[in-house]
């Protein structure tokens, strides 16, 4: 009980503070702020309507302008649509059903549209997300009165240290050529697990091919339905992908965030509308808004026998719309039940159309990134849980620095860990990087215990090319600036983007623009980030490479990989202050994104104040892989 009485409590501590930032960045705001930070879509022109459920209708609506702004309106996200003529009465609040491109559609409880959708400008905002919260607080309530009963799921027996793990050890160990040992024997323990398996995928391990393949051998075995969820909506899509071209059924609830045909055919959306009865929903739906039509004709200056005339009229098409609601059932129904993989959202595996369902498993990918509290919404729907992840890069976003130190960052995937040695199966073979940009963060973050495949383990740039470098900025002046709380070092950017023109030209004569490698420039610090893109659009001989150049946070490079990758370090100060640099798991999430060249600026002097940077420079002087800053200066 006390677990989660503490987990509760954690979880209203981060609401509190994700309420408070959101509400102190909308309310005094303007829409061009508000669209500016991805909260707002505006102008926006409204595409269509038609009848939903119940009360609802569904209006279409498409953005004009401004195309170019990445946005947070996400499908599931509590909307508002406004209109600029008075947005503090002219507003009315829905929720996205759709969201791709420029485009989104939104359930709003009203019979139509209000008169004041034809005045002035129309947008639609994003509301505090609530729902998330909601949903996460039922589920860790749902878990703490379980506790001690006969129904109680297993895995809150094991997180509260009441119970171990078991596994059937006569389940044969599992052989496939397509996978390496630890791939192999990862999901053997998966086979074997009765309650909880345990993934730990470091870096370019091919843990998403292990988990595919352990989904196949177990649908194989149990020929049972599995439930597939992640914390982002870019794992899920990765994931339903990867086993439809296993030639699994998979149905993709919620919005797939690459809008591509291939994963559209797999939401329910796309399965309901080739379904063999969507022909009759069509029907029903345009009778429907035909006879909604005919009621909208009495809305002005009516008497009363007008207004029993529209009464029946919108009564006729409740009582269709009631027929639609009953087929549309009947179809969900019958494609979830065919469907040998559920794929969605921590969050999203709640989703009415599936809310009510049991399975045997849940396999939880990339559960370093996510909020304990979002976990046990799948959890609760099974028996057995597999956790993949690595909690060795980087955790979940917290809002709240409290709820962080109290234990909110402490992942569920950490916890098993510890708790559970006998369920974890480490990947040990990496696909992705040179010997040398592995060797210090296998030695520091996975004792040493990774090796790089013969296919990458001395793949260069060119024959006589180095594949790590430490750049020291320490003696040249390059100090840090501070703007507000933002941290920058324009002379340190200006130094990056001149190793990064040299390199350049040093390659020209191995690869023409086309095949040019993939290169990654980035830093822990946004503000360094702006910096770095401002100056290299001053950087001529750059400009015919731009297209193979990314620029960004470490952050948001999670997850991804590029043939070069150079890191822009930043802090440079007198009192040797290094901030969040001291977070060491996301230098290991920068460290590992490149293939065949890794270069990190920085200033030795302020960073070896923590022995991580300390040993990592002496790691490069033993490669040969130390230059002073002054070697690149005219």
């Amino acid at each position: 009980m006390q677990y989660f009485e503490h987990l509760l409590a954690l979880l209203q501590t981060e609401r509190d503070e994700d309420k408070r930032a959101y509400e102190e960045l909308t309310q005094r705001s303007t829409v061009a702020e508000r669209r500016a930070n991805g909260l707002a879509w505006y102008p926006i022109a409204i595409r269509g309507t038609e009848p939903a459920k119940g009360d609802y209708i569904t209006v279409e609506v498409e953005r004009t302008t401004h195309t170019d702004i990445s946005h947070q309106l996400r499908f599931g996200a509590s909307v508002k649509l406004f209109s600029n003529h008075d947005p503090k009465e002219n507003k009315i609040e829905g929720t996205v059903t759709y969201q791709g491109g420029n485009r989104l559609k939104m359930h709003i409880r009203t019979e139509e549209l209000p008169d004041w959708a034809d005045d002035g400008k129309l947008g639609i905002d994003l509301l505090f997300d609530d729902n998330s919260y909601d949903e996460m607080q039922a589920a860790v309530k749902a878990a703490m009165a379980q506790e001690g009963k006969k129904e109680e799921c297993p895995m809150a027996r094991i997180v509260t240290g009441r119970a171990k793990p078991t596994f059937d050890e006569s389940i044969s160990p599992y052989t496939d050529a397509k996978l390496n040992a630890s791939q192999q024997a990862a999901v053997t323990r998966i086979l074997q697990a009765n309650e909880l398996a345990i993934v730990h995928g470091p870096p370019g391990t091919g843990k998403t091919t292990t988990l595919v393949q352990a989904i196949k051998a177990m649908i194989a075995r149990d020929h049972k339905q599995i439930l597939v969820v992640a914390p982002s909506n870019t794992a899920v899509d990765l994931l339903s992908e990867k086993l439809s071209d296993e030639g699994l059924n998979v149905l993709r609830v919620g919005n797939p965030a690459r809008v591509s045909e291939r994963l559209m055919s797999l939401t329910l959306d796309s399965k309901v509308s080739e379904h063999s009865a969507s022909k009759e929903i069509k029907k029903l739906k345009q009778r429907a808004a035909e006879f909604k039509h005919m009621a909208h004709k009495y809305k002005r200056n009516f008497g009363r026998a007008e207004r029993e005339q529209r009464k029946a009229l919108f009564d006729e098409a409740h009582k269709i719309m009631k027929d639609v609601g009953n087929t549309e059932q009947y179809i969900i129904d019958d494609l979830v039940g065919k469907a040998q993989v559920i794929t969605a959202t921590l969050v999203g595996a709640n989703h009415y159309t599936v809310r009510g369902l049991k399975y045997h498993t849940v396999v939880i990918d990339e559960a370093g990134q996510a909020l304990e509290p979002a976990c046990w919404i799948p959890i609760l729907k099974a028996q057995k849980v597999v956790l993949a992840g690595d909690h060795q890069q980087l955790p979940p976003t917290i809002k709240s620095q409290q709820a962080a130190e109290q234990g909110l960052s402490n992942t569920l995937l950490e916890k098993c860990v510890a708790l559970c040695p006998d369920a974890v199966t480490m990947l040990d073979v990496q696909y992705r990087m040179h010997n040398h940009i592995m060797g210090y963060s296998s030695k520091v973050f996975y004792n040493a215990q990774l090796t790089a495949h013969d296919t990458v383990a001395e793949h260069l740039l060119h024959a006589a090319d180095t594949p790590v470098a430490f750049i020291d900025t320490a003696g040249c002046g390059f100090e840090e600036k501070t703007e507000s709380t933002a941290i920058s070092n324009p002379e340190e950017a200006a130094l990056l983007l001149k190793h990064l023109k040299l390199l350049v030209g040093e390659l020209q004569g191995h690869y023409s623009p086309a095949d040019f490698p993939t290169v990654a420039v980035i830093s822990p610090y946004r503000l360094q980030v702006a910096v770095l893109q401002e100056q290299l659009q001053h950087v001529a001989e750059l400009a015919p490479y731009k297209g193979k150049i990314s620029v960004n946070t470490i952050d948001s490079f999670q997850g991804q990989e590029r043939d070069i990758v150079y890191i822009s370090m930043v802090r440079s100060n007198a009192d040797n202050v290094i901030g969040f640099l001291a977070d060491i798991r996301r230098m290991n999430v920068a460290m590992t994104r490149a293939r065949k060249k890794l270069v990190i600026v920085g200033d030795s002097a302020t960073l070896s104040r923590l022995s991580f940077y300390a040993d990592f420079i002496s790691y490069a002087e033993s490669l040969d892989a130390y230059k002073s800053a002054w070697e690149f200066f005219d």
